[in-house]
């Protein structure tokens, strides 16, 4: 007899990854073919500190119809060109790492070798996304893509809260049912998998497919079946954070700065009616206290609440989709904040479970291929953001003289060596972060090679000099005719401010 098809999905927890997968869900099928179940209780509180995002995420709002002005105004959000980084390589240096692109590849080699062998100006002076952050200024991606403005790439700061409300609303109008409760057991059939489970008032919510977003607890793949934890502490020695909203003093920038300390770093985050503050530390080299004095000190304006602190293990769950149950946000694994990846982890997990979407009988091979591909998205995020801590040149607290010398994933020093070399970076297809990112990290931090790409350095300087300086000319027009970030908040149907 054939398996039947999933007709109940119970997703257990809100938050922005509850709200996320019954957004797609809801919208995915039609409630008389599968009932989208959200439970969620008052008494429990989300993390809510994930108001940074990457550009994948307005793939995500596309694929829901949602409008972009209209999230934007929902959730007092702002736009991001990148990140500013501050103190990674050394005190007092400062490098942007932008999204998009760096240039214009020529004869089939990447720009960044062509500029490697040249070396004129800064590499950022080819980043219209760059050049458009440190200027203030924003204008959306052209749909012309002979206009300079075709090369804008950009993501999203909003409000976690107020975002998980806007896609609840995108749910439920598509059909998904949201159940206020705080469950107290999981039910389990005779082939271990979760039948039902049962809320404290005692209503039983019975499902076919039950989607975690329960946290760092983990309820039903950790507490229920035992999927077990992978620890990354040993390389990304962040346990800690505290989080503090701040009011605004001045137009909000367009990017999100990172900015390293003694013991960890400090996020701010700009949004319309307040900005995101939080600095994530090692609990080992500054106590919480002094974490939190550091952090209330660096404000730019007053703080809008008490500071809120959070714990947790950077890791990955063993089995993110284990019998009937994915593990989604928190309860999936956690790679600490520092490029903004959380909420694009969970936008992974949804398109990818969408992509293996299962029937009642779940299959081995369906279920070991989602662990296997989401297991190859965490890794290579860690290993990106390993890169952060490992390259750099400070020894001015026991924490960086650690993680300077520590001994690194294998597949990280094989492309740190390889790009120390001539400036190469060999990424597979489906890794997130493209040449540009790395580029940006590495150079920004101080590894620059050893020599150029030798065909790139074959190329001849005197017509790349004169190609280089034509794209900068360009960018610079280009930059020039947007409005400012402020502007363009205001009235977001201006595209530019003159040709």
């Amino acid at each position: 007899m054939a398996p039947e098809p999933i007709k109940r999905i119970v997703i257990v927890g809100g938050g922005t990854a509850g709200w996320m997968a019954a957004a797609v869900l809801a919208h995915q099928f039609r409630a008389d073919q599968c009932a989208v179940t959200l439970v969620e209780s008052a008494e429990i509180g989300t993390v809510g500190v994930g108001e940074a995002t990457i550009p994948p995420i307005l793939q995500f709002n596309r694929l829901l119809g949602i409008d972009e002005d209209a999230l934007i105004r929902a959730t007092g959000g702002t736009y991001k060109l990148g990140i500013e980084f501050r103190d990674w390589g050394a005190v007092g240096e400062t490098y942007f790492h932008p999204f998009g692109h760096y240039g214009a590849d020529l004869n089939g080699i990447p720009f960044h070798l062509h500029w490697l062998s040249n070396r004129t100006g800064a590499l950022g002076d080819y980043s219209l996304v760059a050049q458009a952050a440190k200027a203030g200024r924003f204008v959306r991606t052209a749909d012309d893509p002979a206009h300079v403005h075709s090369r804008m790439a950009y993501a999203l700061h909003f409000d976690a809260v107020r975002y998980a409300g806007f896609l609840a609303g995108q749910a439920t109008a598509n059909g998904a049912t949201r159940i206020e409760g705080r469950i107290v057991e999981a039910v389990r059939d005779d082939r271990g998998h979760v039948a039902a489970v049962v809320l404290a008032d005692g209503r039983r919510i019975e499902g076919d497919l039950f989607v975690d977003c329960s946290g760092f607890r983990g309820l039903l793949i950790e507490e229920t079946l035992h999927a077990g934890y992978i620890d990354w502490s040993h390389w990304l020695l962040m346990d800690r954070a505290v989080a503090v909203p701040s009011a605004p003093v001045a137009a909000p920038d367009p990017f999100t700065r990172a900015t390293a300390g003694r013991a960890g770093w400090r996020w701010r985050i700009p949004l319309q009616h307040r900005v995101g503050n939080g600095h994530v530390y090692c609990s080992r080299h500054i106590s919480d206290d002094e974490a939190t004095a550091e952090l209330l000190a660096g404000l730019d304006g007053e703080p809008l609440a008490d500071p809120r602190p959070l714990r947790f293990t950077t890791g990955r769950r063993k089995a993110f989709w284990q019998g009937n149950v994915i593990a989604l946000g928190l309860a999936a694994g956690f790679v600490e904040p520092l490029e903004s990846t959380s909420i694009h982890l969970v936008q992974r997990g949804i398109v990818t479970l969408m992509s293996l979407f299962p029937d009642s009988g779940f299959d081995a091979a369906t279920t070991a291929e989602y662990n296997r591909l989401m297991t190859r998205e965490f890794e290579a995020v860690r290993d990106f953001i390993i890169l952060h801590y490992h390259l750099t040149r400070r020894d001015d607290s026991p924490l960086w003289n650690h993680v300077r010398t520590m001994q690194v994933p294998d597949t990280l020093a094989d492309r740190m060596a390889l790009f120390a070399a001539h400036g190469r970076l060999m990424l597979d297809p489906h890794e997130l972060f493209r040449e540009p990112s790395w580029t940006a990290v590495l150079l920004g931090q101080g590894l620059w090679p050893a020599g150029p790409d030798p065909i790139a350095a074959a190329q001849g300087d005197a017509r790349r000099s004169e190609t280089l300086a034509r794209m900068r000319d360009l960018i610079g027009r280009g930059v020039a005719a947007m409005p400012t970030h402020a502007e363009f908040l205001d009235h977001p149907s201006r595209r530019e401010m003159s040709r």
